[in-house]
């Protein structure tokens, strides 16, 4: 009876892969190494110079240019920040605004995501289009025009509100007469208009995203619930929102630095810097910085308090995805 034995010497040796030295593979680095100097450029270097910005008293454009001395203040920008009762109003008037934003843009760009998975792929290509007009409209003009809308004289509000019956207006307002009414004088109407700008040019993005979330889930999945008799809601959040929570993860972070960084809307809306009561911390820090007197020492303050906010934000939400990772 015959029996298997380990081949010795030069069999062995045939039949044993040779180990090569392990070594680091070069070239995925070398390829990115162009856009990260892009980013290094364009990014990294400008915050650095912010950063730096921030702890001298620069008050004058000849400093900027090098014509005159940097007085180092140290942390003396921040503690002025800080210590000022009007940046707490503004951090809250951020904090909040960014708050409603980021709810009701989720909640609005999920429903819009939702319905165009329901729809025929005909309509649902047709008001996708429709949806992301808003999206692929610039700010600048997409904030433009709800200004006029929103006009005292000519805007469409104001011709709807004058259009209504005297009794009825008169009754629900106490008004008639629109015509030369301040839309964006109070504090209160002007975060909601601001508000309504901002929802409109950002759930596409989120419905979208929703969308192709929806996507990936297994049909199987809904139709056994169905046929257990499970409601349209239990659906969403025992199925699709358990499925999709990376993915409202990823777009409740991104609408957070979006919304807390909202500038243009704003900055068009209010015709200027001269609204202080509505100002939220990106505004704040430009009309630090460039309202005369000029001090970009301060405004490049507010600029890094800003960016350490979203760098905190960002950094719970990876926190929480590797929490998630471990426990699955």
């Amino acid at each position: 009876m015959s029996t298997l034995t380990k081949p010795t010497g030069t069999a062995a040796a045939r039949e044993t892969p040779a180990r090569r030295p392990s070594r680091v593979d070069r070239l995925p680095y070398l390829l990115l190494l162009p856009c990260l100097v892009v980013i290094g450029v364009l990014l990294l270097w400008p915050l650095g110079q912010v950063v730096v910005m921030s702890f001298f008293k620069l008050d004058s454009v000849r400093q900027l240019r090098g014509d005159r001395e940097w007085p180092f203040v140290g942390l003396a920008n921040y503690t002025q920040i800080l210590g000022d009762p009007f940046f707490r109003t503004v951090l809250r008037n951020t904090v909040l605004f960014a708050a409603a934003n980021v709810l009701l843009t989720m909640v609005l760009g999920t429903l819009v995501g939702l319905l165009l998975h329901r729809l025929g792929r005909r309509m649902a290509t047709f008001v996708a289009s429709c949806v992301m007009l808003a999206w692929a409209t610039p700010a600048l003009t997409g904030t433009i025009i709800w200004k006029w809308i929103f006009d005292d004289t000519s805007g469409l509000v104001t011709w709807a509100f004058n259009a209504l019956p005297d009794g009825l207006s008169q009754a629900l307002f106490g008004r008639t007469d629109w015509s030369g009414y301040g839309w964006f004088n109070s504090p209160l109407l002007f975060f909601s208009i601001l508000t309504l700008v901002v929802v409109w040019h950002s759930f596409p993005f989120i419905a979208v995203s929703v969308l192709a979330g929806l996507k990936s889930v297994p049909s199987e999945l809904h139709e056994a619930a169905r046929v257990d008799g499970a409601s349209p809601w239990k659906v969403f959040w025992k199925i699709t929102f358990p499925l999709l929570r990376p993915v409202f993860g990823i777009l409740v972070v991104l609408s957070t630095i979006w919304d807390f960084k909202v500038f243009t809307q704003q900055f068009v809306l209010a015709g200027g810097t001269q609204d202080r009561p509505t100002f939220m911390l990106s505004i704040y820090s430009y009309a630090e910085a460039f309202s005369p007197p000029p001090k970009y020492g301060v405004g490049s303050a507010i600029a890094v308090i800003l960016t350490l906010i979203l760098l905190v934000v960002t950094g719970l939400y990876v926190r929480m995805v590797l929490r998630q990772e471990d426990e699955s």
